[in-house]
C-alpha cells in the first residue's frame, strides 16, 4: 500500500496527487476530499502551526490505522502550514481502494482525525486582531463514531 503524508507550505496539483495515487496497482474506486480557507466575514487569514516530524509521523500513523480498517491501495493527505488566505486550499485526503464504500469510510475517518486530533493549531485573524481556533464540539461527536 502506498501511503504518502506531506505538511507543507506551497499548494499541491489534485489531478498530479491522484495520478501518483493510482499509478500502482488497480483500484475500483478513489475518494477525496479538498478542504479550503472559508471566506467567512471579515477573516483576512488563516495561520497553521505544526511541530515538524512528529504531525508527519502521527497523520501516518493514522493512515495505517485506516488500512488496518478497510482494504485500501493507497492514501494520500497532504496538509498545508503557515499563512493561508480565504479560498486557499489547506488539505487534501486521497484514498483508493478496490471498493467504494471503503474509499468514502477511509476518507471521511482520516478527515476526521485531522479536525479533531492531527497536532495542528490554528490562528485566525479579523479586522486587525488575531485569536487561536478552539476546538468544535461538532467535530468530536463526528470522531467518536470511529472509536473501537
Amino acid at each position: 500500500m502506498i501511503v504518502s503524508v506531506r505538511v507543507q507550505t506551497q499548494d499541491f496539483s489534485l489531478d498530479a496527487e491522484v495520478a501518483a495515487l493510482t499509478a500502482e496497482g488497480d483500484p475500483g474506486a478513489v475518494a477525496y476530499f479538498t478542504g479550503h480557507v472559508r471566506k467567512e466575514g471579515n477573516l483576512s487569514s488563516l495561520t497553521l502551526e505544526h511541530y515538524p516530524g512528529m504531525t508527519e509521523a502521527e497523520i501516518t500513523r493514522m493512515a495505517q490505522e485506516a488500512a488496518s480498517r478497510w482494504p485500501l491501495t493507497g492514501v494520500t493527505v497532504i496538509h498545508r502550514v503557515g499563512r493561508l488566505a480565504p479560498g486557499d486550499r489547506i488539505v487534501l485526503v486521497a484514498v483508493a481502494s478496490s471498493h467504494r464504500r471503503a474509499a468514502f469510510e477511509a476518507c471521511e475517518f482520516l478527515m476526521d482525525y485531522l479536525k479533531t486530533s492531527a497536532p495542528f493549531w490554528k490562528e485566525e485573524a479579523r479586522n486587525g486582531e488575531s485569536h487561536w481556533v478552539a476546538a468544535r464540539a461538532s467535530d468530536d461527536a463526528a470522531m467518536n463514531r470511529w472509536r473501537k
